[in-house]
């Protein structure tokens, strides 16, 4: 018999191995096709579910992607206005450092100033305290030391120009001072603006690196979160696939076992027109039992030696069904039932002669007409879609 997966698909498998001609195989196949359906169609039921959830999931992840995107042309922005924010802050820099070196040569300016000013004022005062001192006697000496009247005009005009330049020069420095004053004064103010527009810009600075820091957070969480949503879909579409070969898997079986089902019908048909003929009305043929048995050796030769049995007595129920052909050798060798029989595992054991005593007891017992699965006529390795009448080793009997 054909064992489960092991030749061809699972189609040839179960429609052409699976197959009865009594209402319990029939009705068997019939649950295991209707089992089948609803499995299928629970597993349809959990791709369309998890499609939904795919689906989902890739809303999700659309949607931070979006999300991942404006966040990245923010953080593009905001880097670039930091860039713009830190060269001004450097120009900015560059301008105050450019006015406080003017305010320093204003400052030296003005320090000269004051001390010309100040060296002016001490000259003027001791030229007064001179006068005090010596009186208005002093100015007479001089006029009267003159040798003419010419030299006498000379020396008033040149007491009064004395007087005169110190007057203009005191003036001329206190208003220089002032002058230079009023210079440093706006310079300073206009460092001051520069200092106020140096923190503002500062400021700017602090908060676009706070609001950098902060979307570069955010970037970083979406892009967990897009990874997250990455790996379900994945997840999910290995579901996916998986779920579709099962249901493909699935689809199979049932329509293998729909065409089983109709052959079971069929050779159920055969099998009621037909009468079933004793044990003692087989006539068998030279080398029959050692076709048996080899083919005992093949399908159960390390099953135990009720399972020997059984394999045997299914060929003799077949043989004595009007069914399937009326020869041991015609049941073993018709087409799609016997698995050693078409992969010439049954012929290499022919050519060797590998049953064992075991094995030719078996055959020996079955064609005396002994059975230890009544008149079942097929078996096979375990499915889930078939609940078999008899189970003997690592068979099942229908």
């Amino acid at each position: 018999m054909l064992r489960g997966g092991k030749f061809l698909s699972g189609v040839l498998a179960l429609s052409m191995t699976l197959g009865g001609v009594t209402a319990y195989a029939t009705q068997e196949t019939q649950e295991a096709l209707d089992k089948a359906r609803r499995e299928a169609s629970q597993t349809q039921q959990a791709i369309d579910e998890n499609q939904d959830t795919l689906d989902d999931l890739q809303g999700v992840q659309s949607g931070l992607s979006g999300q991942l995107s404006s966040l990245n042309s923010q953080l593009s922005d905001i880097t670039s206005n930091l860039a713009e924010i830190s060269a001004k802050i450097s120009d900015k820099k560059d301008e105050i450092s450019a006015k406080q070196e003017e305010i320093q040569k204003t400052q030296k300016q003005l320090d000269d100033a004051v001390a010309a000013q100040e060296e002016q004022y001490r000259s003027m005062k001791e030229r007064i305290r001179f006068l005090y001192e010596r009186g208005n006697k002093y100015y007479l000496e001089i006029l009267l030391q003159a040798g003419s009247y010419g030299e006498l005009l000379n020396r008033s005009s040149y007491i009064q120009e004395l007087n005169d330049y110190d007057a203009k020069a005191l003036e001329k420095y206190k208003k220089t001072a002032k002058e230079i004053q009023k210079r440093k004064d706006e310079l300073q103010e206009e460092q001051d603006v520069l200092n106020q527009q140096q923190n503002e810009l500062e400021e700017l600075h602090t908060q676009a690196s706070s609001r950098a820091e902060q979307v570069s957070g955010l970037v970083s969480q979406t892009a967990g979160s897009l990874n997250v949503a990455n790996a379900q879909i994945s997840s999910a579409q290995d579901a996916a696939d998986a779920l579709q070969n099962q249901l493909d898997s699935q689809n199979a079986t049932v329509s293998a076992l729909e065409k089983q089902l109709a052959e079971e019908k069929r050779l159920q048909e055969l099998s009621n027109a037909s009468t079933w003929r004793n044990i003692s009305d087989i006539a068998f043929e030279e080398g029959d039992r050692y076709l048996l048995a080899n083919l005992i050796y093949c399908e159960a030769g390390g099953e135990p030696y009720d399972g020997q049995v059984a394999v045997g007595a299914v060929v003799m129920n077949r043989v004595m069904s009007g069914a399937f052909p009326g020869t041991v050798s015609g049941v073993i060798y018709q087409k799609w039932q016997f698995e050693p029989a078409m992969t010439g595992r049954l012929a290499l054991a022919l050519s060797e002669n590998r049953a064992t005593d075991s094995c030719y007891r078996a055959a020996d017992a079955a064609m005396a007409g002994q059975t230890t699965v009544g008149d079942c006529l097929f078996f096979r390795t375990p499915i889930p879609q078939i609940s078999p009448k008899y189970t003997i080793g690592g068979h099942i009997f229908y």
